[in-house]
């Protein structure tokens, strides 16, 4: 018995320090929800509160009843998913050659995809607008979208190099030697090992793209195409103040097709990460 205890009272201080971690974690989302459930402006009235005395659902009603909230959804879908699969199309290409081949500037290409991911986005603003004004690309989902690739592709192809690393180029070999042409090898050995790396990858795309608001602010720079962050600017009321209900009732519903991808893919997400440390 007295180990036992011994052994509990060892476990107690990691516990309850998980459990003070979990609560600054958690209480961010306690606290869009519980704003959410307050009439409009009684936040400013009551402040924060445990439970909110007036419960109402009435900041979810108007979000949902509102045509521009359905409007920027879509504009979002749209953007993330097309982004998402150009940029998982075309770094998983070069991720292999990274992987795979054996060419002059090989290990500066890796360290210039490192050093990408270090450029503050900020900089790039100005050229990123008159590139896309030039090619007619303002106010258009492809313009953002490819914003977007430009943004996930460092680390995309980074994560994606690591995972074609642990698949062993035999495997692709004993295809080829069985009449598999190369491309063959890499679609039917390759590829498929390539699963879950593809979807942690793709989910952190979607993720950036998703969420994003600056360059969607500069780039969607008219009324009615913009995407869910910068809509939910249209809940600031000038000089009544910001509905704050609103806004956290709709920053709710906009994490609800990020939940709903994280439920889908979890599993795969936590196998691939298993499989890279064992092979790794």
């Amino acid at each position: 018995m007295s180990i036992a205890a011994g052994a509990r009272r060892r476990r107690l201080l990691p516990n309850l320090l998980a459990l003070g971690i979990a609560g600054i974690w958690l209480f961010p989302i306690f606290w869009m929800i519980n704003v959410s459930l307050q009439p409009s402006g009684a936040i400013h009235i009551s402040g924060i509160t445990a439970l909110p005395f007036d419960f109402t659902p009435d900041a979810y009603l108007g979000v949902l009843q509102d045509s521009s909230f359905w409007n920027s959804l879509q504009m979002s879908l749209r953007v993330s998913l097309l982004a998402v699969g150009v940029a998982l199309f075309s770094a998983t290409l070069a991720a292999v050659a990274l992987s795979r081949f054996r060419f002059r500037g090989r290990a500066a290409m890796v360290v210039t995809v490192l050093i990408v991911q270090m450029i503050p986005a900020e900089a790039l603003f100005i050229s990123q607008y008159r590139m896309l004004s030039g090619w007619d690309l303002v106010n258009t989902v492809l313009g953002l979208s490819l914003l977007y690739v430009g943004t996930v592709m460092p680390f995309i192809v980074w994560m994606l190099k690591g995972f074609v690393d642990s698949i062993p180029a035999d495997l692709e070999e004993s295809a080829m030697v069985e009449g598999c042409s190369r491309t063959g090898a890499f679609f039917r050995v390759t590829f498929p090992l390539l699963g879950p790396g593809l979807v942690a990858t793709g989910v952190f795309g979607f993720l950036v793209s998703w969420n994003e608001f600056t360059l969607a602010l500069v780039i969607l720079s008219s009324g009615g195409n913009v995407t869910l962050p910068v809509w939910l600017q249209s809940f600031q009321e000038g000089q009544t103040g910001t509905d704050w209900a609103g806004v956290m009732a709709g920053s709710a519903l906009i994490a609800v097709p990020v939940l709903i991808l994280f439920t889908i893919v979890q599993k795969r997400m936590a196998s691939g990460m298993v499989a890279g440390a064992v092979k790794g």
